[in-house]
């Protein structure tokens, strides 16, 4: 649904609701009725009919005669009303769960003030309002606890569609899908000739499932579409906070922002985009190679790249008010998506890909953004070791996962976690390419002179004890001891 709503466009829309010959399960007109928890109600029993119904949104239209649908003009006033001390719009989101989008328009209309409340339908779980959830029976609002084939077939609709196929927008004109999408970069990405044809290149959005065709004979922007090749992400109600944010922060807390980005495109279509600024936002480290002092980045180019791909893939969308988010400070580079991880944390290098989101998972991998074979994790660790920097940390946060960089730091500055955390890694990746960790491999990863291999022993001891590898080969002599990590023996 788009968010630029023009009066124009709310004029032309309470037109065409009005034209209903009887009121829906997800268009309720009102005079002047404005209880405050009936509204409540309302937005509930709205949001999941529309569901229901497969609509984007549900309305509840005030100055418009219930019978006759003729406009008469309300009273209402919206911004203005209050319950106690609290704004109206404020009291309804605070008892709504989960926070669904709605808002409230107010226009003149024939010269009679109308109000419309769009209100967004129910994606994941049925919208209670005070904890009750409700539903339309024909035109009546009802308990959805009352009527439980709504809920089974509520539930059943959760449960079968992605949130890829819900629709961003709906009965878009050709003209409109293209400004909203920018179709000639899906050709470009994807190393295809584009169609001279209007009609060839929608055809082949559609076949993608990015566009489908409405009811009413024109397209329906799939979140799919938009989430992957909108000219701004903004134009999408539900989608403008999903954007990934950058934020760069003085020093090595969150108290001093120096500069904060959001995204404006679609994943696909700015991805190298969006690289190329965090690049540039990145410190820099000077080198010596062959003689010659050379600049690079703090943080392997590759290692970003991956990382930054997995956030926008693996990011539970269903999670509102949120999207994922780059961090820089001076002495890390944190990467967040909204959601809890899949697998577990410590398998995050070896597990085989799983994502919530598979469509667009699949077209960002054919456009060359991430890797069909795998999460790229691997890749993130094989680039902090060849640099020599300290293991990265993968976590969870609340309900996010979190992966962390870390700047370069000698490795007398590194802490017991450090080195227990890059022994792990060190394995895994071992591991994970028939291979095992030893004590001439964990000396090349730190960079420890052979003659200290009594240092590179006392690390691996150190990952022994916090049960993070294990022993291979217990018979093996002193010479020819190798670890692998704990799963390779425990699964």
């Amino acid at each position: 649904m788009t968010v630029n709503r023009s009066q124009e466009y709310i004029a032309g829309l309470v037109r065409e609701l009005v034209k209903y010959p009887h009121e829906t399960e997800w268009i309720e007109f009102k005079t002047n009725n404005e209880h405050p928890k009936e509204i409540g109600e309302y937005i509930s029993a709205l949001s999941n009919s529309a569901a229901l119904c497969g609509k984007t949104s549900g309305y509840l239209v005030w100055g418009v005669e219930d019978n006759t649908h003729r406009i008469v003009g309300t009273r209402f006033i919206p911004s203005a009303a209050k319950v106690g001390n609290e704004e109206l719009e404020n009291w309804l989101l605070r008892l709504l769960v989960p926070k669904i989008q709605f808002k409230f328009f107010e226009i003149d209309l024939e010269e009679r003030r109308v109000v419309l409340l769009e209100i967004g339908c129910a994606f994941r779980h049925p919208v209670q309002f005070e904890g009750v959830e409700h539903i339309r029976v024909g035109s009546h609002k009802k308990k959805l606890k009352d009527h439980p084939e709504k809920e089974r077939e509520l539930w059943r609709i959760f449960d079968q569609t992605p949130f890829e196929q819900m629709i961003a927008a709906e009965n878009v004109p050709d003209d409109e899908v293209l400004n909203l999408l920018d179709c000639q970069a899906y050709f470009e990405l994807l190393n295809l000739p584009a169609p001279e044809r209007r009609t060839s290149m929608l055809d082949a959005m559609q076949a993608e499932r990015m566009i489908l065709r409405s009811e009413a004979g024109k397209w329906n922007i799939t979140n799919l579409g938009a989430l992957l090749f909108a000219r701004q992400l903004s134009a999408f109600q539900r989608l403008k906070r999903k954007a990934i944010r950058v934020i760069v922060y003085k020093g090595n807390t969150r108290i001093d922002t120096e500069r904060e980005q959001e995204g404006k495109k679609g994943y696909a279509v700015g991805f190298e985009g969006l690289i190329e600024f965090i690049n540039a936002l990145l410190p820099t480290n000077e080198v010596i190679e062959t003689a010659l002092r050379k600049t690079v980045p703090m943080y392997p180019e590759i290692a970003v790249r991956e990382l930054v791909a997995n956030a926008l893939i693996h990011q539970d969308f269903f999670i509102s008010g949120t999207g994922p988010s780059v961090e820089i400070f001076s002495d890390r580079m944190e990467i967040t998506n909204p959601g809890a991880p899949l697998v577990r944390t410590e398998r995050f290098l070896d597990s085989p890909p799983r994502s919530r989101n598979e469509a667009l998972a699949s077209l960002m991998r054919r456009v060359g953004i991430c890797e069909e074979r795998g999460s790229g994790v691997d890749k993130v660790v094989f680039q902090t070791e060849f640099y020599q920097l300290p293991a990265p940390v993968f976590e969870e946060t609340g309900t996010n996962t979190r992966v962390v960089l870390f700047a370069p730091r000698p490795l007398n500055r590194m802490d017991r976690a450090d080195r227990v955390r890059a022994c792990y890694l060190h394995a895994c990746l071992k591991y994970v390419n028939r291979d095992f960790l030893t004590n001439s491999s964990v000396r090349e990863r730190f960079g420890i002179s052979e003659h200290n291999k009594a240092m590179a022993s006392r690390y691996i001891r150190e990952a022994i004890d916090a049960e993070t590898i294990h022993l291979d080969d217990a018979k093996a002599p002193p010479k020819f001891m190798r670890y692998v990590p704990f799963w390779a023996k425990t699964g």
